[in-house]
């Protein structure tokens, strides 16, 4: 199945099946060739074609019905039409039912390359666009991202392999989900996966949880005792944060590597496992390697299959889609009734920039169900957010400025602020002074109007986050009425 063309030919004339057939290989493309609709519909049901070629008038059957059969069985390959009756209503039904292109008979060789080749351009780009489609979730990853797409593809290919892997990125950016992820669409899936994070084991005692110890190997060890790449013997072991392991025990890691042998910890005795290393760092492992700090040939030793994750503001509409099914597992965990984001709060999680990344996400979105009712999350309920990681820090691009919600309060006395409503005031030939809300109001309302009433550009501008503006407004409610 694999070795079979990608081209069927259907044309029930031996002259014009041999003229077709000598242009598509001498521009290097194979084909089957039927003379009949039988022939074709046989061929059809075995699949592996991308691109046919089907005369109308065939000896058993219209070639629309067969133009029919593919699309109401939905296959995957673009039909091009071959007749010498053409005319306007026979193009437009064809077309109707699916065709891809139409040939008049008779045509040149160029013309029909080049219908195939764009045929066969198209069919890619159709599976790409499918691939997309129902990669929205994959293993423990939830987003349909194009840079997503590309890490699920290379999980895909890397799979089947026991060469090792090497995932960087962000904290947060889910390099453990990416490794169990491996692990399950790998051979391996129905082995152990065992994951050790490197920089949350003292030095002293690393080497043990890697290779295990035998009784009285040091003061404390009372017994014999397996460690991960014993545990993980015929699956995968997973080395987190592999940047912060120690220089001498990086040594015996590469050996393991190399070998698949090691010495528990106070033994003589040489054990073999058959084990995958996949490993992930939130540091540079190259600027590592150079600071010393690293060994080079274990990098180059770990460093066969690299994987980035993208951080989650490079995710496009991915964050949305976190954040809902957050929502909907957390409101069902804490026997809440959210179903939905207000259009401000939706505005907010899209606008942030979540330095840390999916696990902020996930905090944030716990941490406003926790504390609050109702079915719809607003944006008065992410206020939670300003002291998360000590404070509701935003690194915008805006040339290389660092803002944060807590020092939003600042506004009040920002003199860009007090500059905008003294003008305004002063436009108005009064020399009232204004309550300072009222200041900061007029300030920000004409911020929003400048920005034609979007309010995260404005938010941008004024140097706050878009959540602080929408907290006023309820605020600024409050107090006209008080004051009305």
């Amino acid at each position: 199945m694999a070795d079979r063309p990608s081209i069927l030919l259907v044309e029930d004339t031996a002259s014009l099946v041999a003229v077709y057939t000598s242009y598509l290989k001498r521009s290097g493309y194979d084909s089957t060739q039927v003379m009949s609709g039988k022939e074709a519909l046989q061929e059809l049901e075995g699949g592996g074609y991308r691109v046919i070629l089907l005369d109308l008038q065939l000896p058993d059957m219209d070639g629309i019905e067969i133009l029919r059969m593919v699309q109401e069985r939905k296959l995957p390959i673009a039909v091009v039409i071959i007749t010498s009756n053409a005319s306007v209503n026979v193009a437009v039904e064809s077309m109707r039912l699916g065709a891809y292109d139409f040939l008049e008979k008779p045509f040149s060789a160029d013309r029909l390359i080049v219908t195939v080749r764009n045929a066969l351009k198209h069919m890619q780009l159709s599976e790409m666009v499918e691939a997309i489609k129902e990669r929205t979730q994959f293993y423990g990853f939830i987003g349909s991202s194009f840079a997503m797409q590309s890490i699920y593809r290379t999980i895909d290919s890397a799979a089947a392999s026991k060469a090792t892997v090497f995932i960087t990125g962000e904290s947060g950016t889910g390099k453990e989900v990416c490794a169990d992820a491996i692990h399950k669409s790998s051979p391996r899936s129905d082995k152990p996966f065992v994951p050790l994070n490197c920089g949350a084991i003292p030095k002293d005692l690393m080497e043990s949880e890697i290779f295990g110890h035998v009784k009285g190997a040091f003061t404390g060890a009372i017994g014999h005792r397996d460690g991960a790449a014993t545990q993980a013997d015929g699956g995968t072991l997973f080395l987190d944060e592999i940047c912060e392991m120690d220089l001498d025990l990086q040594t015996k890691l590469l050996r393991f590597i190399q070998s698949g042998t090691f010495h528990k910890v106070g033994s003589t005795r040489l054990e073999k496992v058959n084990i995958r290393i996949v490993c992930a760092t939130n540091r540079n492992p190259l600027q590592e390697v150079q600071a010393g700090r690293f060994r080079e040939d274990l990098y180059y030793r770990l460093h066969v299959i690299p994987i980035h994750l993208p951080p989650l503001r490079d995710r496009d509409q991915d964050i949305l889609e976190i954040a809902k099914s957050f929502l909907v597992d957390y409101a069902k965990e804490e026997g809440k009734e959210f179903t939905s984001f207000s259009a401000e709060a939706t505005e907010v999680i899209n606008s942030y920039n979540w330095p840390g990344n999916i696990r902020q996400l996930q905090n944030v979105i716990r941490n406003s169900i926790v504390l609050n009712e109702g079915k719809v999350l607003t944006v008065e309920m992410l206020p939670s957010l300003g002291n998360h990681n000590s404070s509701f820090v935003e690194h915008r691009e805006n040339g290389g400025q660092v803002t944060s919600d807590s020092a939003s309060s600042a506004l009040t006395a920002d003199a860009s602020a007090l500059y905008v409503a003294n003008q305004l005031t002063e436009t108005q030939g009064t020399t009232e002074i204004l309550p300072l809300w009222m200041v900061e109001k007029e300030a920000i309302e004409d911020a929003i109007e400048r920005c034609d009433g979007n309010v995260v550009k404005a938010a941008s501008l004024l140097n706050i986050n878009p959540s602080t503006i929408y907290r006023k407004k309820v605020q600024w409610k409050e107090l006209t009425k008080k004051t009305s």
